[in-house]
């Protein structure tokens, strides 16, 4: 025990110190959302016009910190994986660049070194008596980008749970770690409408009993969770956890029980939530934290029987593709693990994926079922993937039919409004 305390003791230094160990040149890995760390990315920022030719690389960034420059880019600029509210103002003015990936995919493109990370920067847990601490927040791809990484730089917070499943370091493999005792940012429940209260319903009504739930961040999958408290013995295999995971654990409804892969256990690869869902996750034996290509891989989370998906779209066509990150040529999130869940979904069996989007955006002056999506746009699902589309106006399966049943199913869960307009494109396209 003496020894870790000693290498602790060692390795403890100042936000200030910590960023020393970056070189002008590197790639730095920061996980996803909330296990990003506030302290050494402030003041990564604060110094920036000290480096040179340094990329931060994140999925989902959640703070705006003063690296967002467009006037210094060329000290440090950042590289998405999945673009967040921080990171997407930059894509158009051309000063953020994005790296296309399936999240599961992301530790493998790392380890062959077509990602390079040359320092992780990430939050941790305090270290345990053994000399370990959890990266709990956001394992994703950071467990490979340590395992490539020349300097590991913690960020050791009180507040962040120390959790089951492959997410530990040791202080061995830790360059430098700084303390810090802030409370971590809390990311609430989505607010939920009527149509999104719809939608739920309509989803909620199609999952059985003892189903596995992969739930994607938005309100519309969060509206389904509401409506699930009724069910049995649903299980969790996801790649976030957030609170309306855990308002399903709280009313007995998950239990884990039933499913085929690690029965149960709840896996997840990061967490996204309330100071409430932090302290239930830590030294939880019911939940495991394990990297993304543990958690999202189709092959191993597709051994789950009735396997159920749920992720929100920008806009779909006739053809069944679905856009769910870029506003035409401009990207605004990402692929993110929906088409890994997607494919998780088809095979498991009795599985179910669902796509979910309101009717129409812009206060309903344009639809979100289209003939063909808007030009430029990315095709996150495919027209071969897709199985349910959901609007709160009904239910369209598309898996194994025909590209004229596809239009006319659509069309019949669009905006009334808009079908008119839909079957006249849809006659053009010789789809009716």
């Amino acid at each position: 025990m003496a020894d870790v305390k000693e290498l602790y003791r060692r390795k403890r230094m100042s936000a200030e110190e910590a960023i020393k160990l970056i070189q002008d040149g590197d790639y730095i890995s920061i996980p996803v959302g909330v296990g990003e760390p506030p302290a050494l990315l402030t003041a990564l920022s604060d110094h920036r016009r000290e480096y040179r030719d340094v990329k931060v690389m994140q999925i989902l960034p959640i703070r705006k910190y003063g690296y967002y420059d467009p006037e210094t880019v060329e000290n440090v600029r950042h590289l998405g994986f999945f673009l967040g509210g921080p990171s997407r103002s930059g894509i158009g003015d051309g000063w953020v660049d994005v790296i296309p990936n399936y999240f599961y995919e992301l530790p493998q493109l790392i380890r062959e070194g077509s990602i390079p990370v040359d320092v992780v920067m990430a939050m941790a847990s305090p270290m345990n008596k053994h000399g370990y601490f959890s990266i709990s927040l956001g394992t994703d791809y950071t467990m490979a980008g340590i395992e490539k990484a020349r300097a590991l730089i913690l960020e050791v917070n009180p507040n962040v749970p120390f959790t089951c499943g492959d997410c530990w370091v040791h202080i061995s493999q830790v360059a430098g770690l700084m303390e810090t005792e802030e409370e971590l940012l809390e990311v609430g429940l989505p607010k939920i409408g009527a149509v999104e209260e719809n939608i739920g319903k309509q989803v909620a009504e199609l999952i059985e009993d003892g189903s596995t739930l992969q739930i994607g961040y938005g309100a519309i999958p969060d509206a389904v969770v509401m409506q699930l408290k009724d069910k049995h013995d649903l299980g969790i295999h996801t790649e976030m956890v957030g609170d309306g995971i855990l308002t399903l654990v709280e009313s007995g409804v998950v239990t884990n029980r039933k499913k085929n892969y690690h029965p149960g256990k709840m896996l997840a690869t990061f967490a996204l939530g309330s100071r409430r869902l932090y302290r239930f996750m830590d030294l939880n034996p019911a939940l495991e934290m394990h990297p993304v290509n543990f958690t999202n891989d189709p092959m191993l989370a597709g051994q789950n029987d009735k396997l159920v998906s749920i992720n929100g779209s920008i806009e779909v066509d006739f053809m069944g593709q679905c856009n769910s990150e870029s506003i035409g040529p401009l990207p605004y999130s990402g692929t993110g693990g929906q088409a890994d869940f997607v494919r998780a979904a088809n095979r498991s069996r009795g599985g179910k994926s669902f796509i979910v989007l309101p009717s129409t955006a812009k206060k309903g002056s344009i639809s979100r079922i289209v003939p063909s999506l808007t030009p430029g746009a990315a095709v996150t699902t495919g027209k071969n993937d897709v199985n349910y589309v959901v609007t709160e106006y009904g239910v369209a399966k598309l898996r194994g039919k025909s590209l004229k049943q596809r239009a006319e199913a659509l069309i019949g869960i669009a905006h009334p409004d808009f079908r008119e307009d839909l079957r006249k494109a849809a006659r053009k396209l010789h789809l009716l």
